[in-house]
């Protein structure tokens, strides 16, 4: 079986600077780190690769330094890395970013599944995942906690709102996996000795590799969502404690006075 992980390197920190003019984050310089959601997507494809044999790769959009990234992930246990990266490509929203992915992944070759995480901490949409499948007109599921392989199907349990959902998906497919569902395991000291920077194991896809050169569909020439604006919150600091009485009754007439309603 062939798996192919989504990963993406996100700050590491909240204190992060945003261009005024485009609206996106500014990377350079800024401490960063494997999404978390990813991780565990990582840990199922590798827990299935352990099971059943096969091999995993992993593909990031990115910058250069989104290099340690799949390095990282290849010192976990994952087979190959690719890194889909070209300054057309920069600035881009869900559906550019997708697009990309999309374009990346038919570069790649075949595969039966893909696995990604249900969603990113700097852009919070999970939507890119769904848009992948879309775009590569795979069935695909989301917000999943367990997968188990059964041949031309994988099983799947989905952690909804309101129920826990059993199903199967028919190969090849996509899948999201949700947070907290296993633990990641540790990158291999043994592995890092061996590999070093993994540069024969590390593909790099330009804009000059995809299929599709019409440049209206990458970046942010092809992003249709455009931030209009970016402000810091104003801090307050002033607060009043209401401690005895009617709270909701007290707490009404506050939002009241202050004409919130």
């Amino acid at each position: 079986m062939k798996i192919i992980v989504c990963v993406k390197q996100v700050p590491g920190t909240t204190n992060v600077n945003v261009d005024p003019v485009t609206g996106t984050l500014i990377r350079d310089g800024a401490s960063s780190k494997t999404n978390p959601y990813d991780l565990y997507a990582l840990e199922a494809a590798l827990k299935l690769k352990g099971e059943f044999g096969g091999k995993v790769s992993v593909v990031s959009m990115g910058p250069p330094s989104a290099l340690v990234a799949i390095r990282e992930a290849i010192y976990m246990g994952c087979d190959e890395g690719v890194l889909i990266t070209d300054r057309k490509f920069g600035g881009a929203d869900v559906l550019a970013t997708s697009y990309t992915l999309c374009s990346g992944i038919k570069a790649v070759g075949e595969f039966d599944v893909i696995l990604t995480g249900k969603q990113t901490t700097d852009g919070d949409t999970a939507q890119v995942g769904s848009e992948l499948a879309e775009h590569l007109n795979l069935p695909h599921v989301t917000n999943v906690k367990e997968i188990f392989d059964e041949g031309e199907t994988i099983k799947y349990i989905s952690n909804l709102d309101n129920k826990i959902v059993t199903g199967r998906i028919k190969k090849p497919c996509l899948i999201c996996m949700d947070g907290d569902v296993n633990t990641p395991r540790l990158p291999s000291f043994k592995r890092k000795k061996e590999f070093g920077d993994c540069k024969d194991l590390i593909k790099m896809i330009t804009f000059n590799d995809v299929e599709d050169k019409d440049e209206s569909h990458y970046g942010l020439k092809g992003s249709p969502t455009q931030v209009e604006r970016i402000f810091e919150p104003d801090k307050r600091n002033e607060k009043e404690i209401i401690s005895d009485g009617d709270l909701a009754l007290k707490v009404f007439d506050i939002i009241k006075d202050r004409k919130f309603i």
